[in-house]
């Protein structure tokens, strides 16, 4: 589900929140707070995170008034109390481990409004048997203080949540060492204080059949660990792994969550999105990029820590000798678009700190990747502006308007007030992890492309409306445009004819 990189050919509960330690480790204390790094430097930058993984809200000790029971040692007992109770049912798991049948195909297929609420120590296991836990398309469906764990999900699919209903609200909830995804996603759903550990493919998957989720809300989660079964080496170039994928969202709140240590990208939003806010979370130490903003539309990044993220992909690929600007945030063939109804019609990255990152940010197209090419990923799909992806055919598509709006651009894209620090001792890396850039490839493909040559390659660096001003930077930092070869100083990329990063500061060495 989408292109790696490039393609060439219901109210809350109070949160117990703490602060993280400088390192991102817990060194201090759980209930002691210490300041994150980068968070004083930038008022409103991600300063707190919720440790949920080690600190779990404990559930409710005694069963609430009107709960039917579920007892761990009788095995099925809750699939079983499920399915000969009315809709909107309470159930309360008492502690200890509830398991289901022994059978790849058991699971709890819900109903409309139930409520599942976890004892302190209660988890629901898989056993390495069962595929799903919680399944069925019953909508406005609430699991609290529950542990889900060790089931098997197939590659794509998901353990809570499978089939995708809408309004369903996750709270307090550990889902971890899941195959597949730990959770998939619905409209209107909530997932709230939650850990999404450990799971084989992703911590949650967004996607839902029919592309109709709207309104979903992820806050105050830990996100670690996932993609263990590494799918990217399974399946190169899939597309297909890190902390949470979005595919084809309208309208999402991307809030206060630690999103860390998950192999591949930490938030990966592809295909058709829009109108995301993405806000006050720290994204650290994820072996690729923090975030991936692809082939989507109008989105807010701010207020985030970013830091030591993409060590892992960005090193792999400068040892190969590969000279393309891999970034820690990287949006690629996404942009504003004031045509898409939003809360706003531009990507703007304002706010964040981005401190010892392999590389900063990357604006890309790849000229070859439109409606209707063999060389698009995302197969059958086209812009939100053209539904048929029929009409991306020549001759049409070199004319207007099918020439502007079959093609997913890289547009509007407003960067500042960041700060970028960078310390190569401690990235320990050289030149190729500094890199700020805006570029796209020399069009090729296919024969009847209209955007062949330089075309996007002008059209994104000069003509596209991207643009860095009032951003601080810390560090050996170059800047590359219009294409890999074109590498670039602070003065140069301020100058005639880029005139980027007016207002800007430069200092050679890191630091506050």
């Amino acid at each position: 589900m989408g292109m790696k990189w490039r393609n060439w050919a219901l109210p809350a509960a109070p949160l117990a929140l703490v602060l993280l330690a400088a390192t991102g480790c817990t060194s201090t204390p759980d209930d002691a707070p210490a300041k994150a790094a980068g968070a004083a430097s930038t008022p409103g930058a991600a300063s707190y995170v919720a440790r949920v993984c080690a600190k779990p809200a404990a559930g409710p000790a005694k069963a609430p008034a009107g709960a039917v029971t579920v007892d761990p040692k009788v095995v099925g007992d809750l699939a079983e109390k499920t399915r000969s109770s009315p809709p909107g049912t309470t159930f309360w798991l008492r502690p200890g481990k509830h398991r289901l049948e022994p059978d790849r195909y058991a699971q709890v297929i819900v109903k409309k409004g139930n409520r599942y609420l976890g004892a302190p120590g209660a988890v629901l296991d898989g056993g390495k048997k069962n595929n799903y836990a919680f399944s069925g398309t019953a909508r406005d469906v609430t699991i609290r203080y529950l542990a889900v764990q060790h089931f098997v999900a197939p590659h794509d699919e998901g353990v809570v949540n499978h089939d995708m209903a809408d309004g369903w609200v996750i709270e307090h909830a550990t889902i971890q060492y899941n195959s597949g995804a730990g959770l998939m996603a619905g409209a209107r759903q909530h997932v709230r204080a939650s850990c999404l550990r450990g799971n084989g493919q992703y911590g949650m998957n967004a996607y839902k059949t029919g592309d109709s989720i709207r309104g979903l809300v992820v806050e105050d989660n830990e996100i670690t660990g996932n993609n263990t079964d590494d799918w990217e080496r399974r399946k190169p170039g899939c597309g297909c792994t890190g902390g949470i994928k979005f595919w084809a969202v309208n309208g999402a709140e991307i809030r206060g969550n630690w999103v860390h240590d998950n192999r591949g990208a930490g938030l990966w939003a592809d295909n058709d999105n829009n109108d995301f806010r993405i806000e006050g979370n720290l994204l650290e130490a994820n072996d690729g990029a923090a975030l991936m903003y692809e082939t989507s539309y109008n989105a807010v990044i701010r207020n985030n820590t970013i830091r030591r993220n993409n060590w892992v992909e960005g090193r792999k690929y400068a040892a190969r000798g590969d000279n393309f600007p891999y970034a820690t945030i990287y949006v690629s063939e996404a942009g504003g678009e004031p045509r898409i109804r939003a809360r706003t019609d531009k990507i703007e990255i304002h706010g964040n700190v981005l401190e010892n990152n392999w590389n900063g940010i990357t604006l890309w197209e790849n000229a070859d990747r439109f409606c209707n090419s063999p060389a698009n990923t995302s197969t059958g799909y086209c812009t939100l502006l053209v539904k048929d992806t029929k009409r991306c055919a020549k001759p049409a598509i070199a004319t207007a308007p099918l020439y502007a709006d079959c093609r997913w651009k890289t547009q509007r894209v407003n960067i500042h007030d960041n700060r970028f620090l960078l310390d190569t001792s401690v990235v320990k890396c050289e030149t190729e992890c500094g890199r700020m850039a805006v570029l796209a490839n020399y069009g090729t493909y296919p024969k009847w492309s209209p955007y062949k040559g330089k075309r996007v390659a002008d059209a994104i660096t000069h003509k596209q409306h991207n643009r860095w001003h009032d951003n601080v930077y810390r560090g050996p930092w170059s800047f590359v445009a219009e294409n890999t070869d074109q590498q670039l100083d602070s003065g140069q990329w301020q100058g005639t004819p880029y005139r980027q990063d007016t207002g800007s500061t430069f200092a050679p060495r890191a630091g506050g």
